[in-house]
């Protein structure tokens, strides 16, 4: 990956939240739990989702930055999205502002050249994983949910 590539990445994960955001305006508050495609996550779900994701992506490159030889465990979105269905039909204020901070926070150490490059770590789904390959996961995260969103709200016709 070169400096330019990376440089691009950062830029694109840093925006992801906003994007998040833009596809979320207008969305109408009393559809945000409607399931108007079947076997697919609300919208709700998926801004949930992406607080949960977040949090462990931060913490994923936090080994990466810190620990030799890391393990990074893999979650079951599906059974986590099933458990904390409680916590899920709360008001979504605090998972809208979670993930927008968390990457915010995550975002200033590789922002400012402090990314290992040469780390390496084990992810116990996926094999083997560095820095790099996490820019490349979360670079995109944000941006495919906000894609979803957009099509959720397409098939409410609104």
């Amino acid at each position: 990956m070169t400096p330019q590539e990376r440089q691009q990445l950062i830029s694109r994960y840093a925006d992801g939240f906003a994007e998040v955001e833009r596809a979320l305006a207008g969305f109408p508050p009393e559809s945000l739990s409607d399931h108007p495609i079947p076997g697919k996550w609300s919208a709700r779900e998926i801004v949930q989702h992406l607080a949960d994701s977040e949090t462990t992506s931060a913490q994923r490159l936090r080994k990466l930055l810190v620990e030799d030889k890391p393990v990074i465990t893999g979650y079951d979105q599906e059974l986590w999205a099933t458990r904390l269905q409680v916590q899920r039909s709360r008001d979504g204020a605090c998972a809208r502002r979670l993930p927008r901070r968390a990457r915010h926070h995550t975002a200033a150490p590789r922002a400012h050249g402090r990314l290992r490059l040469g780390a390496r770590g084990w992810h116990t789904e996926s094999g083997r994983y560095t820095p790099e390959a996490w820019l490349t996961i979360y670079a995109a995260h944000a941006h495919g949910h906000a894609g979803q969103i957009r099509r959720l709200r397409a098939a409410l016709g609104k």
